[in-house]
Formats: C-alpha cells, structure tokens, sequence
C-alpha cells in the first residue's frame, strides 16, 4: 500500500471518521496484517474496551429437510434421505431442558426450509420451549425462514413477526445473508431471500423492537470488493434502523467428511480453498474498520477454530459467541476439530488466555456477569494489544 493512502486511513480512523468503499477495498489490498490489527483493535478498544463477551446458549438444528440445495451447504437432506430428520417438538424441548442446570440464557434455532411442516409448528415449538424454559431467550429463525414462512402460511412478514414475538421470539438469526451481491449469490444461493427481502424482513423486525445479528459467509467464490459491498449495504441499513447488535464473519467450510450416505453436497469445494487463519483476520479487521455503527463483531468459534478466534479479538472481535452444544451446520460440513462444545469454564479460560476480560451477557447484549481478567501481576499473563 502506498505510504501516503496508509497514513490517510490511519488518520481516518484515529478521527473516527466514516470509511468508504474505497477505503475498503484498498484496506484488503494491504498485505501488513499487523497495521490492520492494531487500527481494528483500537476501534474494537474505544467501543468495548478491554472486554469479550460471551453467553451460554445452546444451537438447536429442529429439521435438516430443506427444498434449497445451496451450493455450500452440507447441513440440507431432501425428505426420504436416510439421515434426514424432523424433530418433534417435545424432542426439542427435552434437549433444550438439559441445559438448564447449566444457567442457559438462550436457544439459538435455525432449520432447513421444509417443504410439508405445517407454518404452526414454529409458533407452536416457540410457546412450547418458552414455557418449559421461561427465563432463557429464544433467538430463532433466519429471514430466509421468515420468507418461506409468508409462501407456506399466506400471511404477510409483519404478521409472522408479531405473532413469533407473541410466542416468545426475542431475535431472529443472522443467517441467509451469505454475499449480497448478485454477481456472487446467483452462483451459491438456491432460495428466493435475496438482499431485497433480508434487509425487508430484518427492517420490520427492528421497527418491531427486535434487535438482530448481522452476518456474512466468506472465503469462497467471493472477493474483497463484495465483502466491501455486503458490508456497506448492512452499515446502511444500520444507520437507518439502529437494530443489528452484532456483525458475524462466517467462515465458509468444504465438506471434509464422508457423509453417511456417500455424497458431498458442497457443489463449490472443487474450485474453492478455504480462507487460511491469517485471511480470517484480515476479514475481522476489515469489517471492524468499515462497519463503524453496529457495537460489536463476533468470531464465532466452531467455524474459525479457537485459536484464530482468539486472536480474531486482538483483530476487532469482542464476542466470542457460547457454548453452542451442538452445531449441526458446521459440523455436517468438516472435520475441523473444533468440540460440539465449550462450559462456561473452557469460555472464561479462552478470553483470558487471550488477554481479556470476559462479560457474561444475554441476547440484548446486557451484562449478566462479569469476571475478573487475567492477572496483572504475573508476567506470563497475557495480555491486550496496547493502544
């Protein structure tokens, strides 16, 4: 990068000001990983100081049966494969249940688009889980699921929400953004939720109250300048309803495993690598840097592995998601190695392994506990990039 465009963005940010497309795409083509670190960790710093959060949830996967066959998906099973599921409602709530005792705060739900579930179950499977777990917050559905739900029911988006928030929905999901730009999704989407009706459907939710994560899938058919773009049209969205709490990189994932029915469902491995640790950081900073309304940026864990997620928060990330349990998304994908699972103990020893200070929070992003960071007055203790 040319010395003088560096020391213009570097006075951009140190000022605070608003980043452009340009400036994006021209922070992607900077090779000094280091320098975007640290500009993305001092606005990471000024926004949540010395903090990551993280909460106890768990991921609940209620049917992999999905009439879409999305380009990169692993986690869809067309009715009548054999390790195709639907689960009954009172399964899902036994599963949920056994995580009470552990001080869950939320359940996190995302399904395929099934093609004969009737559009009750899903305000049923709400009031159902809500009743059994009254205390914990229910984040469920993407807007791709909210879309599907308008075909199958007949009733408008703004009627789905008010009766799901009704039932007991505090957030929808961040999933189906991927990339918006068509160029990109008309190659990896094979469902009709497009950027027109995501940003309708997240808009309604937040005139509604909802507050709702933000996501991206990259690392495949994409470039820098669509991950600029998706960002922007979020960042826009953003400044005209205040209601995403959270921005979510999404590592795209080949399918390493050999699934039990011998096929592969990942149609874009044979021509894609996925993005190695130091391309997930730059992804991290890059959209900490750009994105400058929305409070925080989550490394979501099982998709990155934990050490890159560790030190994704030394590159703009704050939040390191949960405990999760079981994410049936990912895992039906690849064979990364990271557990189905982390206690709130492996969360509290990871951030201050990192050299911070773990926030225990709920879906709003509220504190429920907070915890001591790593000790000061030892010299092995880590500790945060300085600013």
């Amino acid at each position: 990068m040319d010395v003088g465009l560096k020391r213009e963005l570097e006075a951009k940010v140190h000022a605070g000001e608003r980043l452009t497309r340009e400036d994006g795409i021209a922070l992607y083509e900077s090779d000094d990983l280091a320098w975007l670190g640290g500009l993305a960790h001092e606005v990471r710093t000024r926004k949540n100081g010395d903090v990551v959060h993280f909460n106890v949830n768990r991921h609940l996967n209620m049917t992999n049966v999905c009439t879409a066959s999305c380009a990169y998906c692993s986690f869809q099973r067309k009715p009548g494969e054999k390790d195709a599921y639907t689960m009954r409602i009172e399964e899902a709530v036994r599963l949920a249940k056994a995580m009470e005792n552990e001080n869950l705060t939320e359940l996190h739900i995302v399904n395929g688009l099934h093609p004969t579930l009737p559009w009750r179950y899903y305000p049923r499977s709400l009031r159902e889980l809500k009743k059994a777990l009254p205390n914990v917050s229910l984040k469920a559905f993407t807007a791709t699921e909210i879309h599907h739900f308008e075909t199958i029911s007949g009733l408008s988006a703004s009627e789905i929400l008010d009766e799901l928030i009704d039932a007991g929905l505090e957030s929808l999901t961040g999933g189906g953004a991927e990339i918006f730009d068509w160029e990109v999704r008309q190659h990896i989407v094979d469902h009709a939720t497009h950027w027109e009706d995501w940003s309708r459907i997240h808009r309604l939710a937040h005139e509604k109250g909802l507050k709702t994560p933000s996501t991206m899938l990259y690392g495949h058919i994409e470039e820098p300048r669509h991950r600029v773009d998706h960002v922007l049209r979020l960042r826009e969205l953003q400044d005209e309803t205040g209601g995403f709490q959270v921005f979510i990189p999404l590592r795209y994932q080949h399918d390493f495993v050999d699934m039990q029915d011998g096929k592969v469902r990942n149609r874009l491995q044979a021509r894609t690598t996925m993005a190695t640790g130091a391309e997930a950081l730059k992804v991290f900073a890059v959209s900490r840097l750009l994105f400058d309304n929305v409070p925080h940026v989550k490394c979501f864990w099982v998709m990155h592995g934990l050490q890159t997620t560790q030190l994704a928060l030394q590159h703009g990330a704050d939040d390191m998601d949960g405990s999760v349990v079981e994410y049936k998304i990912t895992h039906d994908a690849d064979n990364y190695g990271t557990p189905n699972k982390l206690t709130r103990d492996d969360l509290l020893e990871l951030i201050r392994d990192a050299g911070f200070r773990p926030v225990e929070r709920n879906t709003r992003y509220e504190a429920i506990r907070e915890y001591p960071g790593p000790d000061p007055d030892r010299r092995e203790s880590p500790q945060p990039m300085r600013v």
